[in-house]
């Protein structure tokens, strides 16, 4: 969990804060929905194109890992529990 918090302080906030100084909007359904990202907010904002990306892949990829972590983390909860 650690991991995950650094990785998101690292990256996703540090490019979150460039989207917002150039007033960059848009909607979580962007995030998750490539195809739309690239019909209604790339066009309106084609200089900031490699932010708006890196910040898509940056908060998929933390969402990968926490609920990854969060599985181990049960899963080794029920093994502990059932062999204690």
């Amino acid at each position: 969990m650690l991991f995950v918090n650094v990785y998101f302080r690292a990256k996703v906030l540090k490019t979150y804060k460039r989207l917002v100084q150039n007033r960059v909007e848009f909607g979580a359904s962007h995030l998750f929905n490539r195809k739309k990202m690239e019909e209604e907010v790339l066009p309106k904002y084609p200089h900031m194109r490699q932010d708006i990306l890196d910040f898509s892949n940056h908060m998929q990829y933390s969402i990968k890992m926490a609920s990854v972590l969060i599985v181990l983390i049960t899963l080794f909860g029920a093994v502990l529990m059932y062999f204690r």
